[in-house]
């Protein structure tokens, strides 16, 4: 049971996602049914399963809430924001109650009662005394009765179960068998939809039944039969009285159809049901009464006489296996814990290193079997490397969905409308990457929501739309993802930063600053340009938090912004943070892996411009002047740098640095290790890999690296700059 309640905790707080986003959604479409629909079937699942597993409190609290959204979907109330507001607070109990130990306990508290008072509140009074009376003639059944016997009511049960019922493990003979035990029931199997015998697959249901019952139950006792197949197949269960309305007898065309099409009755029967159609289990039965006479009553004592059947022709039928992607789409994803995903990633890690090392021994022994070998490793490797990373990628929709309610919130507290729009949510990232990135997006947009959007008045006054935007998107470039959040507010005002950052000390009024690196000295720790401090921000700690985490992702931060216009923070992050392609390159007997991602190009330096490119610090790349830096001397290596000495030009924050090396191996496949805490606070070097040979490498961190060089280059005069 423990497991159960485990992966049912884990199904819950799934269905509690979607249903927060359908409750957002709804809000903007309040008319949609499709929506309605599906918020009412997540609210179904959460309660059915969750009375299954023991999760009573989570089962009542539920059934409150989708009665009310059953009223939603038959049209009898309509939807409001005050109803999204208490659905939203009642989803957030439901959540809590879900993660406690005692659901039943927090049932009882004054929170959960208040959510239900309030969601009842919002329903007209006679809607709630008028209960289930019948106003209609086939109305649909809801959940307001207060009470599970009534007098008896005969029931028409429409089941289409989903083809794959069968790939599920459902028996619906056994659904069948259990509404039999319910009342006086007629079953009739709709075998329409059977295709030819050649076409038929035998792990698919084409049958679909209906159901005539006579019964003294309610209609909730029959629905949780139906439970676990009502949302992936047809369930309709409709009320038939015992006298038609003259006035509605148009609606009884429906089952007067389906009776004739399925040649159920005879014209007597059929003329006597539509009299009285709560009369069809009684004329069902003496239909089948005559026809089980007349079977018995034939003379079975002479054989007939059969005619030979003319010869089968056979034709060739084209036939293809059995495939999973196309006949087992329901059950083609499993859950796995993330550890053990993380410890099959090491496995891969390891197993790359090892395959490097057999390359290298290979181009040692110069042996073609040995060679053959390694190849064949090798592209095993590299499959089972890629099979593996794709399998720990999640879309980063995952997360852009959580901040709709984000937004919602906040623009309720700040009094601001604002909306959101994402793009790309279909963009995949590492699993580590999206989990570790939930923080700094929510300081993003809570400081846009603060700081950026204007108040409504003011948008007004400026001439812009009332409701400000923001837009949160993600793309794939090269072997990193992009990820903007730009807002169409007021923007960062250099001058402001600048005034704020001087009164700090942040830098000093003599320094000279781009409007670039002066917006930068946002992302400072302790820098906020707000005199007053709010609930949602204002303390100087917001983009300090989001520049570090980004930076530990081996990720970058750039912010760029136009005053009265609004202001755009990209994200630049690793695909991964286990294994990375890198540009191996050597220093005397050291070596390191650049990033490919950050490296831009390769040049050489003759040995005169390699010594002056030392002195000053810096290269002339076809005109532009951009900073160098020497990783013998930073590295403390002995030796001399050769005669032609290559230069990795790489890119960072929108600036270029030059690295002078003494050879470029090639790509490598980096599987990332960390130093340890000894060396946590090492600059410029983010990790180490093992090489083929157990030779340790040193990934250098290329934005840590081009940060420190810019900021220095920037010190200098123009003086020196030219020298």
């Amino acid at each position: 049971m423990d497991i159960n309640k485990a992966a049912y905790r884990d199904e819950a707080h799934e269905l509690l996602s979607q249903l927060e986003i359908s409750l957002l959604e709804l809000e903007e479409r309040p008319d949609d049914p499709e929506l309605i629909g599906r918020i009412f079937r997540s609210m179904h699942t959460i309660k059915g399963s969750g009375s299954m597993f023991g999760f009573e409190g989570v089962a009542e609290f539920t059934h409150e809430l989708e009665t009310v959204f059953e009223l939603i979907r038959n049209g009898k109330i309509h939807v409001s924001k005050e109803l999204i507001n208490v659905s939203l607070l009642a989803r957030d109990q439901i959540l809590l109650m879900i993660d406690s130990d005692n659901d039943l306990e927090l049932l009882g508290t004054s929170a959960s009662k208040k959510i239900i008072e309030d969601i009842w509140d919002l329903v007209p009074r006679d809607i709630r005394e008028e209960g289930s009376g019948e106003t209609e003639f086939f109305e649909h059944e809801t959940d307001l009765q207060s009470k599970d016997v009534f007098d008896e009511h005969v029931y028409w049960i429409r089941f289409r179960p989903n083809p794959d019922l069968f790939y599920f493990g459902t028996n619906p003979i056994l659904l069948l068998d259990e509404i039999k035990t319910l009342g006086e029931c007629a079953v009739i199997a709709d075998t329409r939809n059977i295709p030819p015998i050649r076409a038929i697959n035998p792990e698919k249901c084409y049958t679909g039944w209906e159901i005539f019952l006579k019964t003294t139950c309610s209609v909730n006792i029959i629905r949780e039969i139906f439970l676990f197949v009502e949302g992936d197949g047809i369930v309709d269960i409709r009320r038939i009285p015992h006298e038609p309305d003259s006035k509605n007898l148009s609606e009884i065309e429906p089952m007067k159809e389906l009776i004739e099409s399925l040649k159920i009755l005879s014209d007597e029967s059929l003329a006597r049901f539509i009299e009285a159609p709560s009369s069809f289990p009684e004329l069902f039965k003496a239909e089948e009464s005559k026809k089980r006479a007349v079977i018995d009553a034939m003379d079975t004592t002479e054989a007939p006489v059969v005619e030979e059947p003319e010869p089968y022709e056979q034709h060739p039928v084209e036939t293809r296996p059995f495939s999973l992607k196309d006949d087992f789409t329901a059950t083609s994803s499993i859950r796995v814990a993330s550890d053990k995903l993380d410890a099959l990633l090491n496995l891969v890690g390891e197993l790359v290193t090892v395959q490097a090392r057999l390359n290298q021994v290979q181009s040692t022994k110069n042996d073609p079997e040995i060679t053959s070998i390694a190849e064949e490793v090798e592209r095993l490797t590299s499959e089972l490397r890629e099979n593996t990373m794709n399998i720990r990628m999640l879309p980063i929709g995952t997360i852009f969905n959580k901040f709709k309610r984000l937004v919602r919130d906040l623009s309720r507290e700040l009094n601001k409308e604002v909306s959101l729009i994402t793009e790309g949510s279909d963009t995949e990232l590492d699993k580590t990457v999206i989990e570790k990135l939930n923080d700094p997006l929510i300081h993003i947009i809570r400081n846009s929501m603060d700081h950026g959007i204007e108040s409504v008045n003011t948008r007004k006054a400026l001439g812009k739309p009332q409701k400000g935007v923001i837009k949160l998107s993600a793309s794939h470039s090269g072997t990193s993802v992009l990820i903007r959040i730009a807002d169409d507010g007021a923007g960062v005002d250099p001058e402001a930063v600048r005034s704020k950052a001087v009164k700090n000390g942040f830098i000093n009024e003599t320094d000279v600053l781009t409007d670039k690196e002066i917006v930068r000295i946002i992302f400072a720790p302790g820098f906020s340009t707000v005199n007053k401090i709010s609930d949602v921000s204002g303390r100087g700690v917001g983009m300090d938090v989001v520049k570090r985490s980004i930076e530990g992702l081996r990720g970058v931060v750039d912010i760029s912004s136009e005053k009265g216009k609004g202001t755009t923070i990209t994200l630049q992050l690793p695909l991964t943070l286990a294994i990375i392609e890198g540009l191996l390159v050597r220093i005397g007997e050291g070596f390191f892996v650049i990033p490919v991602s950050a490296v831009e190009e390769c040049v050489e330096l003759n040995e005169a411009d390699a010594d002056r490119a030392r002195r000053r610090c810096m290269i002339d790349l076809r005109g532009d002047i951009i900073p160098f830096l020497d990783l013998r001397a930073m590295f403390n290596i002995s030796g001399r740098a050769p005669s032609i000495e290559p230069v990795v030009i790489a890119e960072a924050y929108g600036d270029k640095l030059g690295f002078g090396v003494d050879h470029v191996i090639g790509h490598h496949q980096t599987v990332l290790k960390s130093l340890g805490a000894v060396y946590k606070d090492i600059k410029g070097v983010s990790g180490a890999t093992i090489l083929g040979d157990g030779t340790v490498a040193l990934i250098l961190d290329v934005p840590q690296l081009v940060k420190t060089v810019s900021n220095e280059y920037s010190s200098l005069s123009q003086a020196e700059r030219s020298y």
